[in-house]
């Protein structure tokens, strides 16, 4: 893991320099196309490299001791996330709602808005390849990559336990529709505190729908993102309300 780390940090670093070095021949076309650039395009490399740094960080500084440590460990780093996320609430908004009413001043370079700037670094950063804010759209993409790999990282931990679920019903009962649709029904029941008066974790919960609907369903983090990413974000739960609340209407009649 470590090695890998590095070599993908290397490779997003020749990225961003091969990429800073196209900006500074180009001339953008419009300000809606240099937006573009410095809110999706430059965002997504700067991403992987803060992605990538952040890993072997946290690679390279995992502290021996056992399980319980590296547990401890993995969501003291998960933590610093919900840190960055409470800090920057209002851009975390702006960019997760698809908001564009401030980019002219958040994603171009000359219009500068000493007001709106989060972070001191903005000024010493080069005014030629920066914006005020590209770099905190990066952080928060790459804060997402996080998250998937430090709770896979403790998914791991969890799967080196014996087998919790040698008691599971012995009625076999299969999941048929799409897994997306599940783990949109986990999160839901998980957010609402519905097992063990809310002191069940995610990974535990997950385990169990896998073991009793005899499903493997993957990186339930990853998918967690893509829902919330989706037009309609609770798709099956809103599908599951309009038939409960149909039949119930029928069997009124």
């Amino acid at each position: 893991m470590i090695k890998l780390a590095e070599l993908s940090l290397q490779e997003s670093r020749n990225a961003m320099r091969k990429l800073k070095n196209f900006t500074m021949k180009y001339k953008f076309k419009s300000e809606s196309d240099e937006i573009d650039f410095f809110k999706n395009r430059k965002s997504h490399f700067l991403s992987r490299m803060i992605y990538y740094n952040e890993m072997y960080i946290n690679e390279t500084q995992k502290p021996s001791g056992g399980e319980e440590i590296l547990k401890k460990y993995y969501r003291t780093a998960l933590n610093h996330l919900k840190r960055f996320f409470d800090k920057n609430v209002e851009f975390y908004k702006y960019y997760r709602t698809q908001s564009t009413y401030l980019d002219d001043k958040y994603f171009t370079r000359k219009n500068l808005d000493i007001k709106l700037i989060l972070d001191t670094f903005v000024f010493e950063a080069d005014s030629r390849f920066s914006t005020s804010h590209d770099y905190k759209v990066a952080e928060i993409m790459a804060n997402d990559m996080l998250e998937v790999y430090l709770k896979n990282e403790l998914i791991k931990l969890d799967r080196t336990k014996p087998d919790t679920f040698a008691n599971a019903p012995k009625v076999k009962l299969s999941w048929t529709d799409n897994k997306s649709a599940l783990i949109e029904l986990i999160y839901a029941l998980y957010y609402n505190a519905s097992f063990n008066n809310g002191k069940a974790d995610i990974i535990e919960i997950a385990k169990y729908f896998e073991a009793v609907f005899n499903i493997d369903l993957g990186d339930v983090y990853r998918t967690f993102l893509e829902l919330k990413n989706r037009n309609t974000r609770t798709k099956f739960i809103s599908s599951l309300n309009q038939i409960l609340q149909k039949k119930m209407q029928e069997s009124d009649i």
